[in-house]
Parts: structure tokens; C-alpha cells; sequence
């Protein structure tokens, strides 16, 4: 890759280096510059530009990002893991479901010695992790790299998540003397709550005296898949009641203490093959603990060894250090993905189309508007809402059996400001960022949808991503952060959101449809017959 300043007259098709600001427009850096973009450059009084340009046997940023999350995840599905398309050289990879991530780190670490324009960063070993969570991103630094570093990967399925499937939890208590109703209802409620977090639920909860011989009957008649004991006295000693308990029933110890605190009284144990937990008196409280990290595993169907627990000691100090990560510990503060829905505007007229409705015209054997329905389902998103004509009865027959929910504009003869109002009124109360797209516009497809979301990025600033059309035209589709929500769900009159774009052009990027085809709206019957003729 040639990297460094040349002459504007020299600069187009080149990738631009840093980012300008021509006239009130931001071109941002990683676009690659068009004629139009040298003109303008040049009516700004700027002679020279630092850009970079591709080699024959470089692979531009995304296609190598693209291949290296591949290479670590090349099951997606089997993995229970989501990639991203790629976008400014990233890759990022994702949760599909709550679980432990397994990670393979001599070979992340093996893939980060090997150069350092390319990288991968991962969440912790064993991290505990959320449906939609960031697990990895893969980053190429350069806006290009040799061949060699990305053909010779090998597939490794370094990264594998681990979901939780345990349905059932037996909780068995024990209570002294003396000990206070609210006390066993504390505990009870608590362990619940943590079981709920992987999905599982108490299938049945008894409370015996803290005795031996009736800890180890309740043992023998406990049904759920895992046993969980939480004694009224804290367990001292490997010959102590819970221990003892288990080892009467017929059952094993193979763990007894911890190198976590709090956590450190937790001994572990199996009954009838099936994982046995004596809690610590600190899963009294929702605070992370020790038994946290147990749990978390057991509740995904892996073994925790005695070695397992030996391991947990660096990391392990929990208690009364406010600054201290939690890697293992289903923190909130990981970074998830947004959740994006797409309003696909579909309440216009017919009056462009001399009298034929063009959203029921026949493309690929089914009316436009299913067409492009269908396509923006595939998009990785929450949701697809249609805005509709009321009452418009052939129309409503297109989307026929297709997951999409249905908002009727009243007001929709005012223009396309009444559509996107009436949308974004449907929106979900957790939508992050929304795709705004025209029904009639029949290139558009899943991976334009995906590349926007990709895009987003509110601590980057991109929160305005517009599609650009293959000869770099800018226009729909558009998404939009939750930052303009309120501003869209107040929009007048026939000219949609470009206001907004156009206001706010410090939080626009534009971004390239990438080869999957035109972004177009075929606004004419001679544009749309034209369309047709070449398409066929």
C-alpha cells in the first residue's frame, strides 16, 4: 500500500488519510475520493491531500477484517455467535445468546504476534456474557494489508460461546435454631435471582434443620438438574454438615474452599451424576461472589474441576476494591449491540406511475413491496415495521404471512414527513438507532441494512449513516441514532429527514453500498421501465 500527500488532480480513487471539512461538509477519513469529491477539495483551496492507494496484492481494510473473524469463527451458528459486516476496518463478533465464552488464547495471542496492522481483541476466559453482547472485534490498522496475512489463517474456531442450558435447580436449606424466618426468604430469593439470570428456574425449594442425616435425605429426594445447598451455618470444615451431608447421601465431595473472596467457604460436589454446589453464606446477597463464577459454568453443561478453582485466585479478590473490573461477572457496562428496527415507508401514491400502483408491481415473480419487505427481514435487526395506507387492501395482501408489524399513516396524503411520523410512534421503547427505507426501491437488500447498523457509532460520532449508490451518490437508505428520534417523530411536510441529515452533518458518515447493487429510487415511469428493461 502507497501511503502519503499527492496532488488533489492526482487523488481520485484514492482512500482519503484524514478527514476534511470542505465547506460546511465533512469528508470523513477511509472515503474513497470521486470526482465529484476532487472538485469540491479543489473550490476549497486545498492543493495537496494524504490518502492511501491499493496495491495488486493489498486486500482493503473490510475484506480483511471481513476474513479474519471468519478464520476465528467460521461457524457463526454452531458457535452461537454473530458477525458484523464489516465497516472502517472492523469486524465486530457477538453474542447471539446468554452464556460463558470459551476462549483458545495461544491462538489470539499466536494471530496478534503475526502482525501488527492486524488485531483481535476479546472479552476475558470464561467471561460470563449476555444475549447481543460484544464478545470480539477484529480491527485491521491499516486501510489495507498483503494478502499473505489474511490467506494464510487458518480456520481455528478460536472463539466458541457457551450457552446456558440448565432448565432445573433443587435449593436445599438449612436452618438453625433461632434463625429468623426473613433470613431463609433472603437467601431463597436471592439464589433465584441468579438462577433466573442463566435462564433457569427452582424447580423445588425445602428447608430441613442443619442436621446431617436430614440434609442428606433432602439430598437423595432433590429433582432438579443441579443441587444447590445453602446451609444457616457456615461450612468450616470438609467434615462439617453440608459436606458430611452429601457424602452420607451417597454423593462426593471433590472441592471444598475457594481461592475467591467472598466466596472462599464454597465446596463442591456431584449426586447421582448430576453437579452439587454448597453456596457460601454470601450468595445471601446479589453482590458477585465465588459462586457466581461455579454457577455460571454449571449453568452452561461444563465441568468445574478442582483445578478449574485453583485457577480462579488471579482475579479473584472481589471484595471492597470499587475499581476493580469484573471479567467474569456478566458486567453491564459490556458493550452490546445496538438494536436497530427499520421503518419501510410504503403509505405513498401512485400518482408517478400513471395510475399503476409501482409497490404492486411484479419483480422476481411477487409484488415490489413483499420484495423489499422480505430482502429487509434478512437484515440483522430487532424489527421491520411498514407504514401503510389505511384501508388499502391490496397492499396489506403483499405482506401476507410476513413477520412485519403494520403502521397505518392517516395523515399519509400530507407527505412523507406523516409516514415517518406515524413510525417512529411504533417504534420500540429500547430501539437504539432506526433505518429509514422507501418500499419502492428494489436493489436495496439485507446487506445495505447491515452495513449501516455496522456503521453506527455513537462514541465515534456516526450516528447519521447514509447509503451511498455505486457511483457514489448519496441517498436512501438512512439510519438514524436515538439522538434525532425526537426531532424524526416531529418531521412536517414532503421532504423527509434530509433537513436533519443536512443540520447535522458533523454526525454523518456515508457509506459505500460495497458491490451489493445500486441504492436507487425509481422515481419515474420512464426510470422504473428503464430499470426493468436493463435488469431483464
Amino acid at each position: 500500500m502507497k501511503f502519503g500527500p499527492v496532488p488533489v488532480s492526482q487523488a481520485e480513487g484514492a482512500i482519503l488519510a484524514h478527514s476534511l471539512n470542505i465547506g460546511g461538509v465533512r469528508l470523513r477519513k477511509g472515503r474513497t475520493l470521486s470526482a465529484a469529491d476532487i472538485a469540491s477539495i479543489a473550490e476549497g483551496g486545498i492543493n495537496e491531500v494524504t490518502v492511501a492507494v491499493l496495491e495488486v496484492d493489498d486486500i482493503g481494510e473490510d475484506h480483511a477484517a471481513e476474513a479474519l473473524a471468519k478464520s476465528f469463527v467460521p461457524n457463526p451458528k454452531a458457535a452461537s455467535l454473530r458477525i458484523s459486516a464489516p465497516f472502517t476496518g472492523r469486524v465486530n463478533i457477538y453474542a447471539e445468546t446468554g452464556g460463558v465464552m470459551q476462549i483458545d488464547a495461544a491462538a489470539i495471542e499466536q494471530f496478534n504476534a503475526m502482525s501488527p496492522a492486524i488485531t483481535v481483541a476479546t472479552v476475558p476466559e470464561m467471561a460470563r456474557v449476555s444475549e447481543r453482547s460484544l464478545i470480539a472485534t477484529v480491527k485491521v490498522i491499516p486501510y489495507a494489508v498483503a494478502k499473505q496475512f489474511v490467506e494464510n489463517i487458518p480456520a481455528s474456531d478460536a472463539l466458541h460461546l457457551s450457552p446456558f442450558n440448565l432448565q432445573t435447580a433443587s435449593l436445599i436449606l438449612t436452618q438453625t435454631s433461632g434463625m429468623p424466618e426473613k433470613l431463609l426468604a433472603k437467601g431463597r430469593d436471592a439464589v433465584a435471582r441468579r438462577m433466573s439470570a442463566f435462564n433457569c428456574k427452582l424447580d423445588d425449594v425445602v428447608t430441613v434443620p442443619h442436621e446431617i442425616t436430614a440434609l442428606s435425605e433432602a439430598i437423595s429426594k432433590a429433582t432438579g438438574e443441579v443441587i444447590l445447598i445453602l446451609t444457616g451455618s457456615a461450612t468450616s470444615d470438609i467434615k462439617d454438615v453440608g459436606p458430611a451431608a452429601l457424602n452420607k447421601s451417597g454423593g462426593e465431595v471433590t472441592r471444598f474452599g475457594m481461592p475467591v473472596d467472598p466466596g472462599n467457604l464454597l465446596f463442591l460436589g456431584k449426586y447421582d451424576n448430576r453437579p452439587v454446589v454448597g453456596l457460601p453464606g454470601c450468595a445471601r446477597s446479589p453482590a458477585l461472589n465465588g459462586a457466581d463464577w461455579v454457577l455460571e459454568r454449571i449453568a452452561c453443561g461444563l465441568d468445574v474441576t478442582d483445578k478449574d478453582i485453583a485457577g480462579m485466585g488471579v482475579g479473584g479478590l472481589l471484595k471492597e476494591i470499587p475499581t476493580r473490573p469484573q471479567p467474569r461477572g456478566g458486567s453491564p457496562d459490556i458493550p452490546v449491540q445496538p438494536k436497530v428496527e427499520v421503518l419501510l415507508l410504503a403509505a405513498g401514491g401512485s400518482r408517478r406511475m400513471r395510475g399503476r400502483d409501482k409497490l404492486l408491481e411484479i419483480v422476481d415473480g411477487e409484488p415490489l413491496l413483499r420484495r423489499t419487505a422480505s430482502a429487509t427481514l434478512h437484515a440483522r435487526v430487532e424489527r421491520v415495521h411498514v407504514v401503510m395506507q389505511p384501508e388499502n387492501v391490496d397492499r396489506d395482501a403483499a405482506l401476507e404471512g410476513l413477520d412485519v408489524n403494520r403502521i397505518t399513516s392517516p395523515e399519509w396524503q400530507e407527505g412523507m414527513a406523516a409516514s415517518i411520523r406515524a413510525g417512529m410512534a411504533g417504534l420500540s421503547q429500547d430501539c437504539d438507532a432506526v433505518v429509514i427505507a422507501l418500499a419502492d426501491m428494489p436493489e436495496v437488500t439485507a446487506a445495505h441494512i447491515d452495513r449501516l447498523a455496522a456503521a453506527y457509532d455513537v462514541a465515534d460520532g456516526r450516528e447519521i449513516c447514509r447509503a451511498l449508490a455505486a457511483d457514489g451518490t448519496p441517498g436512501l437508505p438512512v439510519l438514524f441514532g436515538r439522538r434525532f428520534f425526537e426531532t424524526l417523530a416531529n418531521l412536517q411536510g414532503d421532504r423527509g429527514a434530509r433537513d436533519i441529515v443536512k443540520d447535522a452533518s458533523e454526525f454523518l458518515v456515508d457509506v459505500p453500498t460495497a458491490g451489493q447493487g445500486a441504492v436507487i429510487d425509481l422515481d419515474t415511469p420512464e426510470a422504473w421501465d428503464h430499470w426493468r428493461v436493463n435488469r431483464s
